[in-house]
């Protein structure tokens, strides 16, 4: 499977927010992007999603355009940012709300899921009662519990401890095994460093393969 970002671009109130993005994908990879907030990361993941269509440019996946020969990706999992649950269900009562939308995911899928980021399925506490970090959890398992082809994380280790971290790790490791392709965005380095095959650095709406002369001469600009 191959995803292709072909020269998108992106304005919203007289703002550039993605400027000629290109860029290919394959299954079995991960790719990390990197850059400060509001260079235009979430943007573009929320394009590849489907939730914003881009004023140019197109998305193809193994041939197929998004926006004319599908809506959406068909097997997509994700975390996005400001996406949330609903308050009053518990953890897995939300995962199974959820599921009901492409009805893949077995209830066997959702606990197994719930499992693997470390939470209780039985867990009765609902959503509204949990530590920021339950909340995270929940959503990376959300993400996952279909087993996507592609899966997109867009800062999953906010919230996360020590020990979540080292979880979302194996998972990604595991996802990747399986043959998924993952897009992976995070403030840590050591996430990207540890599980990008490839890296992506973004700026102003522009994305670059990433290299030290990148960071480096972003760097300089700060400190000027």
């Amino acid at each position: 499977m191959v995803l292709t970002v072909q020269n998108i671009s992106k304005t919203i109130k007289k703002r550039a927010i993605l400027c000629d993005v290109s860029g290919e994908f394959e299954s079995g990879k991960v790719y990390g992007f990197i850059g400060r907030n509001g260079s235009g990361k979430t943007m573009l993941f929320r394009a590849i999603s489907g939730l914003i269509k881009p004023d140019r440019g197109e998305i193809i996946l193994d041939g197929k355009r998004l926006h004319h020969d599908m809506d959406v990706l068909p097997s997509l999992g994700m975390i996005i940012e400001n996406a949330d649950m609903y308050p009053g269900l518990t953890g897995k009562k939300n995962l199974v709300y959820l599921a009901k939308i492409k009805g893949i995911a077995t209830e066997n899928d959702i606990c197994n899921a719930i499992t693997r980021v470390g939470l209780d399925p039985d867990d009765k506490r609902t959503y509204r009662k949990c530590s920021l970090g339950m909340k995270q959890r929940l959503k990376i398992a959300q993400a996952i519990m279909e087993k996507p082809d592609i899966i997109i994380l867009d800062e999953p280790t906010n919230g996360l401890d020590e020990d979540g971290v080292k979880l979302l790790h194996n998972i990604v490791s595991e996802e990747k095994k399986r043959g998924a392709l993952i897009l992976l965005s995070s403030h840590n380095k050591e996430d990207i460093e540890q599980l990008a095959d490839e890296v992506f650095y973004m700026k102003d709406g522009i994305m670059k393969r990433n290299d030290e002369n990148n960071l480096m001469h972003d760097k300089g600009k700060e400190n000027k």
